[in-house]
């Protein structure tokens, strides 16, 4: 098969990087990292490939991916990444009607090694959160914020977009938008509870300032909505001195292996999690069966006894041990 020539250093089609965008949001419905990852990409093949970016082959593809892999070193997963947002900007041109056919369909994504995702036992989880201090408005708004996303398996793209409305008391359920603007109801358990009605009839007030108006449930020392980085910024702060991982995802990892060591359906915990495909929610399996084989070693007894069908009094009381809602 002939190879595209490329044509190196040529400044991208800024109209069609925007059509290609406007595609990304309204039809894809990727979210806003997504986006950007994808037209970084896409922006980065178009310098690449210079007038040819259009009629390339998968053969020119191929070769595009081998030189970013040798000059930017690249890891698998970002190779992946790479070849989706490529397939993507394919669909995009073809219903544009600049070629019939996808030659990102030909790539073969790499294979990554399956790393299990870490996650901390519920005592863990609990001497994390006893270190937040509640004597300061921002202390009740991280004790409830954590809180939360432990209790519901919050990314954290969905705590920050949460507004005051979305917490539903009475029924104790939150509403949360995730990926693809795709919303759903999600328990909350009782500690949830309580540190969010504390924040919000102490912290919160306090933290919005004089005169000004916000529907945003967690909110800054400015009165505005506390966002992804602040978030990340403060949980690393706690994460360091309890000497656990300062990735705030831990939580949700943590969240979903205690429901699935204490029983749950794997099919609940992926539309607890908002998972579109149930492979992903499937790998917290593993982790799972790791620790409840680590406990095997240590207490004979209590693993028995759990076997036995008692899995459902495992974990915390923050997880709700309750069937999920349904789709909202």
């Amino acid at each position: 098969m002939k190879t595209t020539a490329f044509t190196s250093g040529t400044a991208p089609d800024s109209a069609l990087v925007e059509r290609f965008r406007s595609r990304l949001v309204s039809v894809e419905r990727l979210s806003r990292l997504s986006v950007e990852t994808y037209l970084a990409e896409i922006r980065r093949f178009l310098e690449y490939a210079g007038e040819g970016a259009v009629a390339a082959d998968s053969n020119s593809l191929a070769r595009y991916l081998d030189e970013r892999s040798v000059r930017d070193g690249i890891s698998p997963r970002s190779a992946a990444k790479a070849i989706a947002a490529l397939r993507s900007f394919y669909r995009f041109i073809i219903d544009e009607g600049q070629r019939k056919d996808n030659p990102a369909s030909l790539l073969e994504a790499p294979r990554r090694d399956m790393r299990l995702p870490e996650a901390l036992s519920g005592k863990a989880v609990d001497a994390l959160l006893a270190l937040i201090k509640t004597d300061t408005p921002a202390g009740l708004r991280d004790k409830a914020l954590f809180e939360l996303v432990y209790s519901s398996g919050l990314r954290v793209s969905e705590a920050a977009g949460l507004d005051v409305d979305d917490c539903f008391f009475e029924e104790a359920v939150v509403r949360v938008t995730g990926k693809g603007g795709k919303e759903r109801l999600v328990p909350f358990g009782s500690a949830a509870e309580t540190a969010l009605l504390a924040y919000l009839r102490e912290g919160r007030p306090r933290l919005l300032k004089a005169g000004r108006k916000s529907s945003a449930m967690f909110l800054n020392r400015a009165g505005r909505r506390l966002g992804r980085k602040g978030i990340w910024k403060n949980y690393a702060a706690f994460a360091a001195q309890n000497g656990t991982s300062s990735k705030l995802h831990i939580l949700r990892h943590s969240f979903a292996t205690e429901l699935l060591s204490g029983g749950a359906d794997l099919r609940s915990v992926q539309e607890l999690l908002g998972h579109a495909d149930i492979a992903t929610t499937q790998i917290y399996t593993h982790v799972a069966v790791s620790r409840l084989e680590e406990e095997h070693k240590k207490y004979m007894p209590d693993f028995a006894a759990l076997s036995e069908g008692k899995l459902r009094e495992a974990g915390p009381r923050r997880i709700p041990r309750q069937q999920p809602a349904p789709e909202y």
